[in-house]
Order: structure tokens, then C-alpha cells, then sequence
């Protein structure tokens, strides 16, 4: 697992049908050198069951653990997938890009998991 911040969303409106219906995030892995706008590890694409939002700090799983975070048997096309939002890291010494987003402005759906997804989520239109 890795800690990472959303940066961005990727749509796709043709894809395998093991993706079909995933929301696609791109999230930035974390360490301690990075700084916003300027870190030397590359992006990664994720599916997102969570709804995390752009600029949340979130945990990362990869492999098989990614498969069956999002339900399945771990054997389709799926590399990495949220498994969590961070609301807070108690470390001494943590790196300063590690400074976790809060939950401000988000709905109740998405801190139950309803199932709603709300603007900007996969198979919605952009504004």
C-alpha cells in the first residue's frame, strides 16, 4: 500500500467490461521529498469504490489485494484500487507532503457509502 493524493479522473467511455462502471482516479504517490506540482514519482491510475474527492490523501492498494478490495475474485484486469481516505496521520517525523485533507464539504452519501455518487463521478457529465 502506498499513501497518495487524488490529482485528477480518468474517463473512459470504452473499456474492457471488467472496468465498466469503476470510477477511474490518478493519484499521486507520496514521499518524502515530494513537493506539490513537483514530485519525481509517476502518477498512478486507480479505481475509486470510495468516492474520494481532488486533492483527498487516500491509501493505495496493488496487485490481487487492489482485485478484491473492489469485490471481485482477483482475476481481471486491475492494477490498483483506493482502499481508504485518510482523515489524519499521527507520525512523528511524517513528511510535510503527507498533510492529509480533511472531509470538509463532503456530502453524507459519500461518508456513508450510500451509493451516491454525486457530481463529477464516473458516468455523470463534467459542468
Amino acid at each position: 500500500m502506498f499513501i497518495g493524493r487524488v490529482v485528477g479522473q480518468v474517463w473512459a467511455t470504452r473499456k474492457m467490461r471488467d472496468l465498466e462502471g469503476k470510477r477511474l482516479l490518478v493519484v499521486q504517490p507520496l514521499d518524502d521529498h515530494d513537493e506539490p506540482g513537483n514530485s519525481k514519482v509517476a502518477p498512478v491510475v486507480c479505481a475509486d469504490p470510495l468516492g474520494a474527492n481532488q486533492g483527498e490523501a487516500v491509501l493505495v492498494a496493488f496487485g490481487k489485494a487492489a482485485r478484491v478490495a473492489m469485490g471481485g475474485d482477483g482475476d481481471y484486469a486491475l492494477e490498483a484500487a483506493v482502499v481508504g481516505i485518510v482523515d489524519d496521520i499521527d507520525a512523528p517525523n511524517a513528511p510535510a507532503s503527507w498533510q492529509a485533507s480533511t472531509h470538509a464539504g463532503r456530502t453524507a452519501a459519500h461518508m456513508t457509502g450510500s451509493g451516491s455518487t454525486g457530481p463529477g463521478h464516473a458516468g455523470e457529465a463534467s459542468p
